[in-house]
């Protein structure tokens, strides 16, 4: 249900107004404002803590909506797979010998044994039972069972591995548990054409860090779709973002946005910096690329500078030509959100993006990644995918090598805030959470979204 009336909107320089001041012109896409209200309602806090909520979540969410699996470059040969796994459901995806890349349940059909655990990874040449050695070929196909005197009712017609709707977009391998899912670039429009300058598939897996966390999946992606905790979590980030000037588009059901521009302060600091202090906070999370210092020379603009020097840099570094890119591709925070659990940034400075999981099959545990996803060299090998680090609940990110810490602290701080939020949701007497109706319309969006998967008999538009 959409309302009519428009949402409220801070009296501060919008993000737009500020991009149309750099040296280059806005791409149409970052032209594209989409306001929306989806009313004021409370959301009741039972759906982050009910063991009941997460079942139906199990049940007629997560096994009807397309997830990102992993990334092309972790089965680039034939026999490769990858295991990807969400609560109970566990997902083999392999690459033929044809090079196709196909999804398979991970379950034996003789006893149930799993192939391969959830998380792991590698190389076969068959997929082969550890249990009892029933065996199958890359596509799925039966092809020796031990002993077979004994089995006459089994046959190779009836005893191919079940497959799981898979397709390939922008680097990403995304599975659906549902034999009739709507078309993946269907189901995540406008995302594709929004990306189309990105190049997304000529990136690799530059570091890949994995954070367990005590609180239900939902409050965890929440935690990083709003800019609204900046000034209260990040104050240090004050100097060179402005979060209260940050879009939020809801494009549909499945996709929304923010649209946060960097190398501006926010509102709130008085004095503002100089265009030197903000070059300065626009290094966190580039440092490994830039350097600790960046000058801006006099009359010159810092956010001007710091996408010039990204572009020459970055393409150094990476032997990639960024030209074509605009101040606004290289630097501002456009974070893209696709239900249910992923957020991608597009953007060329701190090219991220997120996934939000069950750890185990549990409502109240989430395994938080973050990858970094580097251009690939233009005409060269496509460099390996990094092996993830896993962190504890307790431990740093800025423990992690090659993830700046100063980056580090922030995502810290993001995580520190979520056991406390699990267990308020517990403590409280008021039956749910308010929500701002701008700033936290992707929140409400989420919850909305789901509901029409758990009200089984009404698609998501």
């Amino acid at each position: 249900m959409k309302y009519p009336q428009p949402p409220a909107r801070s009296a501060t320089p919008s993000a737009q107004e500020l991009v149309h001041n750099d040296g280059r012109p806005v791409p149409a896409v970052f032209e594209l404002e989409s306001p929306q209200f989806l009313g004021d309602e409370d959301i009741p806090f039972e759906r982050y803590t009910s063991e009941a909520f997460y079942e139906l979540e199990m049940e007629r969410m997560w096994t009807r909506t397309w997830q990102w699996a992993c990334r092309e470059e972790h089965i680039p040969e034939p026999g490769d797979f990858y295991v990807y796994e969400i609560g109970r459901h566990s997902v083999l995806i392999v690459r033929g010998n044809d090079s196709r890349i196909r999804g398979f349940v991970n379950s034996c059909l003789h006893r149930g044994t799993k192939f391969r655990s959830g998380g792991s990874d590698g190389g076969f040449d068959e997929i082969r039972c550890p249990f009892h050695g029933w065996t199958w070929g890359l596509d799925g196909g039966l092809k020796r069972v031990p002993y077979d005197w004994d089995a006459p009712h089994v046959s190779q017609r009836d005893f191919s591995l079940p497959r799981v709707s898979l397709e390939c977009w922008g680097g990403f391998v995304f599975v659906n548990l549902d034999p009739d899912a709507p078309p993946l670039n269907a189901y995540m429009a406008p995302m594709p054409e929004h990306m189309e300058n990105f190049d997304l598939a000529g990136r690799f897996v530059e570091l890949h860090i994995e954070k367990e966390l005590h609180c239900n999946w939902k409050a965890a992606k929440e935690a990083f779709i709003e800019n609204y905790h900046t000034q209260e979590t990040h104050p240090q980030l004050l100097y060179g973002s402005d979060d209260e000037g940050t879009q939020y588009d809801v494009f549909n059901d499945h996709v929304s946005r923010f649209f946060c521009a960097f190398g501006v302060s926010s509102p709130s600091i008085d004095p503002p910096p100089t265009e030197q202090q903000l070059v300065d906070m626009m290094l966190v999370g580039d440092r490994s690329v830039l350097g600790d210092t960046v000058i801006v020379g006099e009359g010159e603009s810092a956010r001007i500078v710091m996408a010039r020097v990204l572009r020459a840099q970055l393409g150094e570094k990476y032997q990639v030509d960024l030209s074509r890119f605009t101040d606004t591709e290289m630097i501002d925070v456009s974070q893209y959100s696709l239900f249910p659990n992923m957020l991608l940034f597009p953007q060329l400075s701190l090219p991220m993006v997120y996934r939000f999981r069950p750890l185990g099959d549990a409502a109240d545990r989430t395994l938080f990644e973050l990858l970094i996803l580097r251009p690939a060299p233009e005409g060269g090998p496509r460099p390996p995918a990094a092996r993830p680090v896993r962190l504890t609940e307790r431990e740093s990110f800025t423990t992690v090598a090659g993830f700046d810490p100063v980056l580090g602290e922030v995502y810290d701080q993001d995580t520190g805030n979520l056991r406390a939020q699990q267990e308020g949701f517990r403590a409280a007497r008021k039956p749910g959470e308010t929500l701002l109706n701008y700033q936290e319309v992707r929140v409400r969006l989420l919850h909305q979204t789901l509901d029409r998967y758990l009200r089984a008999s009404e698609p998501a538009l």
